[in-house]
């Protein structure tokens, strides 16, 4: 490690005296009329080899150039290409900022494509990245698109249900997933319903999804990461729009505060959301069919079952999100941000959850005039509370307050990209929890982490090579855990491209979720634990008291044409150590934490087509998630064999003001530990009274000794959506959507209570209508 180490140190070193001879030229790319970045547009000097994309500020950067005068050009689909002349003198950096403008000419297919220009020239490899425009295409439930129903339509993501369900990432459970915004770990990012975030589609600039084998810019998780950007505020005029559907209302509003200079290329803006869902109510009057059914809650390790009857279905939150955004003239940026997001779920007499989660943030980038290092970061706070009352009164609350401040360097070379950075975090957790024994686990405590990494990008030919290490120190552990990651990538040709990653991951988090759970509406949350763990099974102490785990991803890509793109990636993931409350603790003497290990491995198919007027998603996955506790290795709940997503939409009519959507989802069932018989469950609390011989007990149940033997019935369900919009001059439009969820009111299973034998479904047929005014 030493050796590569100091390889790397030396190439670096030898690239910066050869740039001191060359120059750079960077800049931005910027849409003319709105001011809004162009994200992947192509930036090449005309006559030569040297070229690149820009990235999700519309930024670009060619260094190692020799010194002479340049044609730079910038080209994007459906936009005016524009051509600047540049003279580069040696060791100078030359900053250049582009305005495009939309084409009087109608394009009839898409001919350039940034995205494919970018999987040429960089590894990707698990890595998805998603657009506001995609999450809109899909047929959204209750009219209203979310990211939270647009992830489980990626390869090997399982979503465990429809009321509460949690998020897994090629067999890693929700707290195994790290969840960004603008650099900002959120702890629950989905609401109790499932089907929507606390994100708003609308501000969202692009989310890039790593399923696993990710770099070592990211750590402090085990399993993947969601990284999510917001954008700035409109930059030249004030906008908005307002929304009302049967699940929710919202409304934006955005303007300059000062309006984008195209001469300085300076501004600042504003941007304010808000959404507020009244399903409780609403749910009443449009769905009361959905209420008549049965609920099944499930908390703590208890079940019950009860009707809605005229409550409605119990579901409430409301999100506020506010950004004011400075640009400076060079590229350079200020984001200043906050939020408060609420939610509860209140079914009268069985459970009333609420939990809220605020924050403030800063992310910036700056870009000196005088040096080719480009630097990043954010600086954040944020507070989640939650709390759970069950008729038992037993106390189920959880809070963690956390710290966080990151800052990245990177150097921009011919053929090379250099990327370190540090990153610092802190949160307090305060947990007070009871199981079903009676049993308390309680927590307060505050940590920290502090890491650094080093990332080194450079083609070779038709070769991209990117190792990558990170060091991250846990304080409450005094561990200090050194995890070597790389990435690789092959253009065999011009179509044809195979992909590897790999790396060690580790992290402190522990959830009170348990795998072991169907659903758990408290999520919360404590520090790894300072005590003594043992092997799964056994009294053997183990080596560490973190989670870890190994990651292994192959892949190939071939673009059958044009517009059609195919992509199979086979992956491993071996989680060595994982650790959970145990749920078991019976007296004060049981350990709080068990310990477990595990694998994950299958292969993802995707197939994308995409052209002007339509877009085909598909997709299917092969999954293994196996746990082993010591006594047994079984499957997890969550492990789904095979999934199938289809997703299609189509535009058409003039100015394209129809849109349809499908969306199809087939999954095979869930493993479920079978039952095998009943008892009379008299605890003996009374000897002396207690009828032993014709006392009538409540039921006890007993379970197969084969951890999760049987499988739930298959899962599938169609969405659709018809959308119209109409315009009303340059700005203003109205968009109507029609949707339908679970169009042929298919009874997917949720799960059966074992005593009553009671079948409890996932939501039925919810058709919907939805309208947003945008201004």
């Amino acid at each position: 490690m030493n050796r590569i180490i100091f390889i790397i140190s030396f190439l670096s070193l030898f690239q910066g005296v050869i740039s001191a001879q060359n120059g750079t030229i960077r800049g931005n790319v910027f849409d003319q009329k709105t001011g809004e970045p162009i994200i992947l547009g192509n930036v090449r000097l005309e006559g030569t080899n040297y070229g690149t994309n820009t990235d999700e500020n519309g930024f670009f950067s060619l260094g190692n150039l020799p010194p002479k005068s340049y044609k730079l050009v910038a080209t994007y689909v459906g936009y005016d290409s524009v051509v600047v002349d540049v003279t580069l003198k040696a060791g100078a950096i030359v900053y250049e900022r582009i305005l495009l403008t939309e084409s009087a000419i109608e394009l009839g297919t898409v001919n350039v494509s940034g995205r494919r220009e970018q999987a040429r020239t960089d590894v990707q490899i698990s890595k998805v990245t998603v657009t506001p425009k995609q999450i809109r295409s899909l047929p959204s439930t209750g009219g209203e698109s979310d990211i939270a129903q647009y992830l489980p339509v990626l390869p090997g993501i399982i979503v465990s249900g429809d009321q509460g369900g949690q998020l897994y990432i090629r067999g890693g459970s929700p707290v195994q997933n790290k969840i960004l915004l603008d650099g900002m770990t959120i702890y629950n990012p989905f609401h109790t319903i499932g089907f929507f975030s606390v994100f708003e589609t609308e501000t969202i600039r692009s989310v890039d999804v790593l399923t696993g084998g990710f770099n070592a810019e990211y750590g402090g998780r085990v399993s993947a990461v969601v990284d999510i950007k917001t954008r700035e505020g409109n930059k030249k005029r004030l906008s908005g729009l307002v929304s009302a559907s049967p699940f929710q209302a919202k409304a934006l509003i955005e303007g300059p505060i000062r309006p984008f200079n195209e001469k300085t290329g300076s501004s600042a803006s504003f941007l304010v959301t808000g959404k507020h869902s009244y399903l409780n109510e609403s749910s009443k009057i449009f769905y009361p069919y959905a209420t008549d059914t049965t609920f099944f809650s499930f908390a703590a390790g208890d079940t019950s079952l009860a009707n809605l009857g005229d409550f409605g279905l119990p579901y409430q939150y409301t999100d506020i999100y506010g950004k004011v955004s400075f640009l400076g003239g060079n590229g350079s940026k200020l984001n200043l941000f906050g939020f408060n997001f609420t939610d509860r779920f209140n079914f009268v007499g069985v459970a009333d959850l609420n939990w809220t989660t605020t924050g403030l943030g800063s992310s910036f980038t700056l870009v000196p005039v005088n040096s080719n290092v480009v630097l990043d970061g954010s600086i954040s706070f944020s507070n989640y509370e939650i709390a759970l009352k069950e008729p038992d009164g037993g106390p189920r609350n959880s809070r963690i307050s956390s710290y966080s401040a990151i800052l990245n360097f990177n150097y921009f070379g011919d053929k090379s990209q250099i990327t370190y950075g540090f990153e610092f975090n802190g949160f307090n957790t305060d947990l007070t929890f009871r199981n079903i024994f009676g049993a308390d686990i309680q927590q307060q405590d505050f940590t920290t982490e502090v890491a650094g990494y080093f990332k080194y990008k450079y083609k070779l030919g038709n070769l991209i090579i990117e190792p990558g290490i990170r060091a991250q120190y846990y304080a409450s552990q005094s561990s200090m855990s050194f995890e070597p990651r790389v990435g690789l990538k092959y253009n065999i040709t011009d179509f044809l491209r195979i992909k590897a990653a790999g790396g060690f991951y580790s992290q402190n988090l522990i959830s009170t979720v348990n795998e072991l759970d169907v659903v758990n509406f408290f999520v919360g949350f404590l520090a790894g634990p300072e005590e003594t763990l043992y092997e799964p099974g056994t009294r053997t102490p183990t080596n560490t008291r973190l989670q870890k785990s190994m990651h292994g991803v192959a892949g190939v890509e071939i673009d059958l044409s044009k517009t059609l793109e195919l992509n199979i990636e086979p992956y491993y993931k071996n989680f060595t150590q994982l650790i959970a409350i145990n749920r078991n603790k019976r007296k004060d003497s049981d350990p709080d934490f068990v310990t477990e290990t595990g694998n994950a491995y299958g292969v993802d198919f995707s197939l994308r087509y995409e052209s002007k007027q339509a877009y085909l998603w598909l997709t299917y996955s092969l999954g293994y998630v196996n746990r082993d506790d010591g006594e047994q290795v079984y499957p997890t709940v969550f492990d789904r064999r095979h999934n199938v997503n289809a997703l299609g939409t189509y535009s058409f009519g003039k100015k394209n003001a129809w849109e349809a959507s499908l969306r199809w989802n087939m999954g095979s069932g869930f493993p479920f530990t079978r039952t095998q018989g009943f008892y009379q469950d008299n605890t003996f609390d009374d000897l002396i009274l207690t009828d032993i011989l014709t006392g009538n007990f409540d039921l006890g149940t007993l379970l197969s000794p084969t951890r999760n033997d049987g499988r739930l019935s298959y899962y599938h369900r169609l969405d659709a959506s018809l959308k119209r919009t109409f315009f009303f001059g340059e700005y203003a439009k109205l968009e109507v959507l029609a949707s339908v969820t679970n169009v042929y009111n298919r009874e997917n299973v949720f799960y059966v209570d074992r005593v009553s034998n009671n079948r409890v479904n996932q939501l039925p047929i919810l058709p919907s209508l939805g309208m947003t005014f945008s201004f």
